[in-house]
């Protein structure tokens, strides 16, 4: 019989207890949201030698091996080490990064695999031993047409392109190839003379590119609208997007600012969204925004996690 604390102390290393049976499953969490052909191998491998031969993925696109006995479970984890593969994806701390297949996508404004496999790096393996209040989800989209739904992430990362209209170098064409690629008929032919609507414009970049005459600058650089606090479930908060977009260089400060921010406000068992909205929006933007939460890291690593008085 498998005590109560073995299921707990196996759960943090990335093996839950299967419904109505004695066996677990494992997850592989990929490094960059990635799994190559060699990877893949290597899960069927241990899959059949020492699970039920059958591999589910999570919605976090870790490979989830069923079936496996609690006395295999320390050579599941050596047999994936041999292989430079991990378990996990559980736990009060950051869970596997999530990342849309912006990278090869045609809506795609940016490597988005290539910034997840960063984050995974930086962070996930990087800050694997911090404590945070509770579970803490990045997901990275490529693009507003928000596949990966970064919007429901406690932190949430998504690329846009803002048009850049140069209007005398456009020709007035009577087919406006602008115009007729924007999916949200923002950009409309006027006179002889192309208006873009910012009020409804997703900045999705679909336009970019399309001009012959380079009326859109075709060097537009990429900014990042980032989401807070978003949550899905049983109870669900959409993320709070931050007051401006951001550029590249950004996106990893204010990543780690905001879970410094989370272990500094937020309550033990307390989602990021929560206290968000128990803090204040406002107060949360500033913070982030700004370099404090970076002045004070080291106080905040040695404070505990709050308890609700």
């Amino acid at each position: 019989m498998i005590k109560a604390e073995d299921i707990t102390k196996v759960k943090g290393k990335g093996f839950l207890l299967n419904r109505g049976t004695e066996c677990f499953s494992g997850r592989i969490v990929p490094e960059g949201a990635v799994f190559s052909a060699q990877d893949l191998a290597v899960v069927a491998e241990i899959a059949e030698k020492y699970g039920n031969g059958k591999v589910a993925f999570t919605t976090r696109l870790a490979a989830e091996i069923v079936g496996i006995s609690y006395e295999n479970i320390d050579n599941v984890i050596q047999h994936a080490a041999n292989a430079g593969l991990k378990f996990g994806g559980t736990g009060a701390k950051i869970r596997p990064v999530t990342a849309c297949k912006g990278t090869t996508c045609v809506y795609g404004n940016f490597d988005t695999q290539e910034l997840a496999k960063k984050i995974y790096h930086d962070y996930y393996l990087g800050w694997s031993d911090v404590k945070l209040p509770h579970k803490f989800k990045i997901g990275i989209g490529g693009c507003p047409n928000s596949c990966m739904k970064p919007s429901l992430n406690d932190f949430g990362i998504e690329g846009h392109i803002a048009p850049e209209l140069d209007i005398d170098k456009c020709k007035g064409c009577k087919v406006c190839q602008i115009e007729k690629h924007c999916p949200v008929h923002a950009a409309k032919l006027v006179g002889e003379k192309l208006e873009i609507s910012e009020e409804l414009c997703k900045t999705c970049g679909v336009c970019k590119g399309k001009c012959p005459f380079k009326a859109l600058n075709p060097e537009t650089k990429v900014q990042y609208q980032i989401f807070i606090g978003g949550t899905w479930g049983k109870q669900t908060r959409m993320g709070t997007p931050l007051s401006r977009l951001v550029n590249e260089d950004e996106i990893m400060p204010i990543l780690e600012k905001t879970m410094l921010w989370f272990k500094d406000n937020a309550y033990a068992k307390e989602r990021l969204g929560i206290a968000v909205d128990r803090v204040g929006v406002e107060k949360m933007d500033r913070e982030i925004l700004s370099d404090e939460l970076l002045k004070r890291k080291e106080e905040i690593f040695a404070n505990d996690i709050k308890t609700r008085a």
